[in-house]
């Protein structure tokens, strides 16, 4: 379905960063640094909730045997674990060599595909259903990379987004904004990241993100049908999903 993942060696800086212009150069090493603690830090950053989120995900997705699915974004591949599992044909792709290698690793039975969200190395009407969860944020070009999720597509089939979102309740965005991104997230990162300066991008682009309607408006301008989406943890997190 794609390229395959190469086998030289990973050169990043470990104070690696990405900006708010997301570069993809910047992004890719950027995550390459933050590879080998990924998970452990999104379990920590979330306080465990990333376990109902990506439940979600899959709830929403229904994999099924046999059933075509990308999952953009996959960094090490724990996302897709649950799609290979439910017999589904899964392909986790990311821009950075890094996760990739780290995924292989954990996963060898997984395909991992490197892929630029905004030039996705698939043809038309691939798979039966797409999904990126908290890799759109990171994309150069928003705009670019939902017309690519409809383009690999097959008519009528579905895409998930799972996102970072604006929490619905003042005083819960407000908590949100000032103690969880402005100090639990830089702590946590400095105690157990190898790159604490990537997790200050994190809530950079998380209080720059679109809000769900906003979102849902890029989706329908991209071409996406009956544009949805459901708030998780008070809207913290949400989740939308269109048809092709």
């Amino acid at each position: 379905m794609g390229k395959a993942v190469p086998r030289w060696p990973i050169v990043s800086k470990s104070d690696a960063r990405a900006t708010l212009a997301k570069r993809r150069v910047d992004v890719a090493a950027m995550f390459d640094g933050v590879a080998s603690r990924y998970d452990l830090m999104n379990g920590l950053m979330s306080g465990g909730q990333h376990l109902y989120w990506r439940h979600e995900v899959v709830k929403a997705i229904d994999p099924r045997p046999g059933m075509r699915i990308l999952d953009l974004a996959a960094g090490t591949g724990t996302s897709s674990r649950p799609f290979a599992d439910a017999g589904a044909l899964v392909v986790p792709a990311d821009l950075s060599f890094g996760m990739l290698a780290e995924g292989k690793k954990r996963w060898p039975d997984l395909g991992f595909v490197n892929a630029d969200a905004c030039d996705l190395p698939f043809a038309d009407a691939t798979f039966d259903a797409v999904t990126i969860s908290y890799g759109l944020r990171n994309v150069e070009h928003t705009d670019v990379a939902l017309r690519e999720l409809r383009r690999v597509t097959r008519p009528g089939g579905l895409v998930v987004i799972n996102e970072f979102s604006t929490p619905l309740w003042t005083p819960l965005a407000r908590v949100y904004r000032d103690v969880v991104l402005g100090r639990v997230i830089p702590a946590a990162a400095h105690a157990f990241s190898s790159n604490p300066d990537a997790y200050d991008y994190l809530a950079e682009s998380i209080l720059a993100w679109p809000d769900q309607r906003a979102l849902a408006d890029l989706m329908v301008a991209a071409g996406w049908r009956d544009v949805a989406w459901k708030n998780l943890s008070g809207g913290v997190v949400a989740l939308h999903r269109a048809r092709a």
